[in-house]
C-alpha cells in the first residue's frame, strides 16, 4: 500500500511518518491499526519537484495532503500555498486517473474571514469537489492548534512555545490568560487519521472529520500548568497524570528539554554499609528509591505502624527477613520469616506494618541493589521508623 505524505517533514508530517513507518516494520500490531498491506511511504516536502509529485499521485493508494502555508511573508502566499498546492494535486490525480481516498487538513480558521482561512477553504472546496467527481473518498480535517512533540515553538503554536521556553529557562508570555484555547494533542490526530486510512474516520454531521478527542481550556491554564513542571522535576514529582490533558502537557514539556539536561545527578546518601538514593516522589502513591548494599552489610532492623514498602533485588543475593513486633500470649517472640531472593529471579517482598525487617548482601564480593517502593514519602517530622533488631 503506497501512502503519499505531503508536508512530510512538517510537525505533523513527521509524526505520521513515524506512526506509519512502525506499522511498516511490524513494531504496531494493533488489530485497528492493521493495513491491507504494508505501508510505503512518499515523502513530499518543501524541497521536491512538480515531476515528483505527479509521479507519487501515479501510484499511491491514498494521500495524506499535511502541506500548506501559515506564516508567510505575504497574504498572497496564502493562497499559492494552500489553494494551489491543492489543485495541483488533485489535477495530478485526476491526470493519472487516481480515485484514491484523500485527507486533507485544513484549519478551524476555514470558517473565519481571514486570508489564511479563505485559502484553507478554498482547498477544501477543492477536495471535495474532486471527491464528487472522481468518486472517491475525502476526508477533510478542520484542526484547532494541535501540539506535541516536534511542533515548531516560537510560530504558531503558544503550546510548543510555552514548553520550550519553559524547559530553556527562557521566559513566556500571557496576554489574555482568560483567552479560550481550543486544542487537539498530536499523538490522537495520528490516531484518527490511522483509523481515515482504514476507511473509519469520525465524520461529523456537516460533512467534515473530527478528532474525537479534543480540550477546551485558558491560556492562563495551559501556561500555569507548564511553568509548574520545572520545580516538579526538581523535586522528584511528576504532576497529576490522571489527566489527561496534563499528562499530554507533560510529555509536550519533556520533549524540549535540552539534550545535557536529559541526565541528572541524583543525592546519594551514603554510609560504611551502602547508599540509598531517593528517585521519584510519587505524591499519594508513595516513592522510588534505590538502595546499594556493600558486601556483607545489613540495612534495616526497623520497623512502621503504617508506613509499608515493596523490595525488589535487581542485582546480587539477598536475605529479606521480618518479625512481627512483640510477643505471643505465652511471652515468647513471634517467628521469623526469611526469603532469599536475587536478581537471578525477580520477586516483589513486601515489608508489612508492624513487622521489623532486614535486608542482608549475601553476595560475597558484589554489591547488592535493590528497588525499593515505600507508600509515602519521608516526613522527617513524622518518620514512623523505629529501630529493633529482628
Amino acid at each position: 500500500m503506497k501512502i503519499l505524505v505531503t508536508g512530510a517533514y512538517g510537525f505533523i508530517g513527521q509524526n505520521l511518518c513515524a506512526a506509519l513507518e512502525e506499522i511498516a516494520k511490524g513494531h504496531d500490531r494493533r488489530a485497528d491499526h492493521a493495513l491491507p498491506s504494508a505501508p510505503e511511504l512518499l515523502r513530499f516536502g518543501r524541497g521536491d519537484t512538480a515531476e515528483t509529485l505527479d509521479e507519487y499521485c501515479a501510484e499511491c493508494d491514498f494521500v495524506f495532503h499535511l502541506a500548506g502555508v501559515n506564516r508567510p511573508e505575504t497574504e498572497e502566499e496564502f493562497a499559492a500555498g494552500n489553494r494551489d498546492l491543492t489543485a495541483r494535486l488533485l489535477r495530478m490525480l485526476e491526470a493519472n486517473d487516481n480515485r484514491c481516498p484523500v485527507l486533507l487538513t485544513s484549519s478551524a480558521q476555514a470558517a473565519s474571514g481571514n486570508a489564511y482561512g479563505e485559502s484553507k477553504r478554498a482547498a477544501e472546496e477543492l477536495v471535495f469537489g474532486h471527491a464528487e467527481k472522481a468518486g472517491a473518498a475525502a476526508y477533510v480535517y478542520r484542526l484547532p492548534n494541535v501540539f506535541g512533540k516536534w511542533c515548531r515553538p516560537n510560530y504558531n503554536s503558544a503550546v510548543a512555545t510555552f514548553c520550550h521556553n519553559t524547559a530553556n529557562g527562557l521566559p513566556i508570555q500571557v496576554n489574555d490568560p482568560t483567552h479560550q484555547m481550543r486544542m487537539v494533542y498530536i499523538d490522537d490526530v495520528i490516531e484518527e487519521f490511522l483509523q481515515a486510512l482504514r476507511g473509519n474516520a469520525n465524520r461529523t454531521e456537516d460533512g467534515y472529520c473530527a478528532v474525537a478527542v479534543r480540550y477546551e481550556t485558558t491560556l492562563g491554564h495551559i501556561a500555569e500548568t507548564i511553568l509548574s513542571f520545572p520545580a516538579m522535576r526538581e523535586r522528584l514529582e511528576v504532576p497529576d497524570l490522571s489527566d489527561a490533558l496534563t499528562k499530554k502537557l507533560y510529555s509536550t514539556y519533556l520533549s524540549y528539554l535540552p539534550t545535557e539536561r536529559f541526565a541528572r545527578d541524583a543525592e546519594m546518601k551514603s554510609d560504611a554499609r551502602g547508599s540509598f538514593t531517593e528517585l521519584l516522589h510519587l505524591g499519594n502513591k508513595g516513592q522510588m528509591s534505590v538502595n546499594i548494599s556493600k558486601p556483607g552489610a545489613t540495612k534495616g532492623e526497623h520497623w512502621h505502624h503504617t508506613k509499608n514498602e515493596k523490595f525488589v533485588v535487581v542485582h546480587g543475593e539477598a536475605l529479606i527477613r521480618e518479625r512481627r513486633v512483640g510477643a505471643r500470649p505465652d511471652g515468647t517472640p513471634w517467628p521469623v520469616h526469611e526469603f532469599r531472593v536475587s536478581g537471578e529471579r525477580i520477586q516483589i517482598v513486601e515489608m508489612i506494618p508492624g513487622y521489623t525487617h532486614s535486608i542482608v548482601n549475601l553476595s560475597g564480593t558484589d554489591e547488592l541493589v535493590t528497588l525499593m517502593w515505600a507508600n509515602e514519602t519521608l516526613d522527617p517530622d513524622k518518620p514512623d521508623t523505629f529501630r529493633q533488631e529482628v
